[in-house]
């Protein structure tokens, strides 16, 4: 893989490890405020989270598989890399 395609990938790889940690936190939101919301809120703040956290994740998976098959375009042709094991 070219050193441009490493960057490329890094940053792709970087906004894929971000939007996942963001995912998770809001899911965490919506059973905090499950429990710990005031009662005006309770009723609104965890469906609007959940809907929120079903947006991302459609854009997680997305950007996933865009990034797969990107790098499935740039991955280097040509032999594999032992494994380390011998055959007997």
């Amino acid at each position: 893989m070219e050193e441009k395609a490493k960057e490329q990938f890094k940053l792709k790889f970087y906004a894929l490890t971000i939007l996942l940690n963001v995912i998770i936190l809001v899911a965490a939101f919506v059973v905090i405020a499950l429990f710990l919301a005031p009662v005006p809120f309770k009723y609104y703040l965890p469906p609007a989270f959940l809907g929120l956290d079903l947006v991302m994740i459609y854009v997680f998976i997305k950007k996933y598989r865009d990034t797969k098959q990107w790098l499935s375009k740039h991955q280097e042709s040509g032999p594999k890399p032992e494994t380390g094991q011998k055959d007997t």
